[in-house]
This record gives structure tokens, C-alpha cells and sequence, in this order.
């Protein structure tokens, strides 16, 4: 099975880049089933609900979420309406929506479910990924080999642990929230490829795919500011991966495809 992974989308320069690079995108890497993290999507952090169904529009069979997952009320209230959105699968129970889903693909199944670490996170609070990990990737192997794990966290050392600790257990282990792309993608010993991070959808002259000056700002006043976007050098990144019929990576690709935009010419909101 070919499975892509594009990385988090940031704010509506990472929409546009993903809504005009999609058709190329399918040509370059043709694919069974399509990963799109979503996590800062709607003005750089969280994912609104009219986003949530216009990146399904475009082609994402799946949108994972990370920290953010429920930043956008208007998503976070209706929640059990997508469930191709996943957020943290090791939040408490009481929590909304889905971490792990089950998708059908032709005559195939694959599985795909969100784990989030435990450091540098202010907000939002998981338990340990390390202790829901065996139990849930057992549950999703009964059902399909084919089980791709987005592992949202900020530290590379809790990420690499994780690795080892899933290593034959799934298809893959795609780190994200960083997005900064790592050059460290592999396939493990036991079969399971991973990343330490996918990287990001959207500017790439920015701040996390944010605008530069409003984020120096941030650190000089301690007063937070999303709302300005970046436009510079536009690109799609992500994975691609191949995986064998039992499960196993056969290959994981780093994916990077720039878009030339006219810098007289930014996108307006209905583009």
C-alpha cells in the first residue's frame, strides 16, 4: 500500500499550497490512502470545521490534530461529525471526537491514530503515549497490518524512544508539530519506518510557517499573535511511504514540492 503524509498545514498559506500542489502531488506520488495533519490550519493554530471538510474535499482520506485539536470551538462542538479528524488518542476519555480510526481502502483496511507527548506542552495535557501504545496498536492489528501512527511532540529524544518502543508494532511512527523536516527518516529493524518530523505546509521563509515579525514580537512582549501569515516561499512537505502486505516499510521518501507564487499577487481569502 502507498500511503502520503502531507505535513501541518499552517494558516490559509498551507490550505493554498495544499489545494493548488494536490493534483501534481497525485501524479508525483500516486497513492492508496492520504495523511493531512491539520493542526495549525485555521490562522496558524487549530483547525475550524469549514477547513476540516474543504481539506477532506480536496482528497485528505484523513486529518490528524495535534496540541491544538480543540482551539476552533466550532469544530470542537460537532466533533463526532468528522470522523476522519483525529486528535490525541491518549487525552482522558471524557474528551471529544476520536483518536484512532479504521479507514476501508478498496478491499484493504488501514488504521490510523494520533498519540501526542507528554513535554512542552502548555495546554493540553496527554497521558502517557508509552502506556497506551501497546494495548491500542494490538486492538488496531486485529482489524488490519496497516497502521500508520502520527506522533505529535515536541521533544526529538521522547519521539525516538517511541520509536523503538512501536518498532514492528505498526507501518509507521511520522513525527509532526516541530514543523521543521528532519533528515533523519529510517526504517527500523522491525519494519516500522519513521521521522522525527514530517515538517510543515506553508511558508518556509517564517517562523513555524508564521509570519516573522509577529513572532519576534511575541518574544519580546510575551503577548501571542497568530493572525499574521506568511507567504514567503511557499512548499508542501511531508512522507511517503510503501508498505508491504504484512505491514512492514518497505521505503520511506521525504517529500518537498515548492509553489511559485507572484508576491504582487497574494491569495485573497476566496482563492
Amino acid at each position: 500500500m502507498k500511503v502520503l503524509y502531507v505535513a501541518e498545514l499552517v494558516s490559509k498559506t498551507g490550505v493554498f499550497v495544499f489545494k493548488k500542489i494536490i493534483n501534481d502531488l497525485k501524479k508525483r506520488y500516486p497513492h492508496d490512502f492520504l495523511i493531512v495533519c491539520a493542526d495549525g490550519a485555521t490562522g496558524g493554530n487549530g483547525l475550524g470545521r469549514n477547513h476540516a471538510a474543504y481539506i477532506h474535499k480536496l482528497g485528505a482520506n484523513a486529518i490528524t490534530l495535534g496540541d491544538c485539536c480543540f482551539y476552533k470551538k466550532d469544530l470542537t462542538e460537532d466533533l463526532e461529525k468528522f470522523p476522519y479528524v483525529l486528535r490525541p488518542e491518549n487525552l482522558n476519555t471524557q474528551a471529544p471526537g476520536s483518536g484512532s480510526k479504521v479507514f476501508n481502502v478498496g478491499n484493504e483496511k488501514i488504521a490510523v491514530v494520533v498519540f501526542i507527548g507528554q513535554n512542552s506542552f502548555g495546554r493540553l495535557h496527554g497521558n502517557s503515549p508509552f502506556t497506551a501504545l501497546d494495548g491500542v496498536l494490538e486492538r488496531l492489528r486485529k482489524q488490519t497490518p496497516y497502521i500508520i501512527v502520527d506522533f505529535h511532540a515536541q521533544a526529538s529524544a521522547e519521539k525516538k524512544t517511541l520509536f523503538y518502543a512501536a518498532d514492528g508494532l505498526c507501518s509507521a511512527v511520522i513525527g509532526s508539530h516541530t514543523r521543521v523536516q528532519t533528515a533523519d527518516e529510517t526504517i527500523m529493524p522491525g519494519g516500522t519506518a519513521v521521522i522525527s518530523d514530517a515538517g510543515r505546509t506553508g511558508s518556509q521563509q517564517s517562523v513555524g510557517g508564521c509570519d516573522v515579525t509577529s513572532r519576534i514580537k511575541e518574544y519580546l512582549t510575551g503577548i501571542p499573535d497568530w493572525t499574521k501569515e506568511a507567504w514567503e516561499e511557499p512548499q508542501l512537505q511531508g512522507v511517503y511511504l510503501d508498505i508491504g502486505k504484512d505491514g512492514k516499510a518497505r521505503s520511506i521518501e521525504r517529500v518537498r514540492l515548492s509553489l511559485e507564487i507572484d508576491s504582487k499577487n497574494i491569495p485573497n481569502e476566496d482563492d
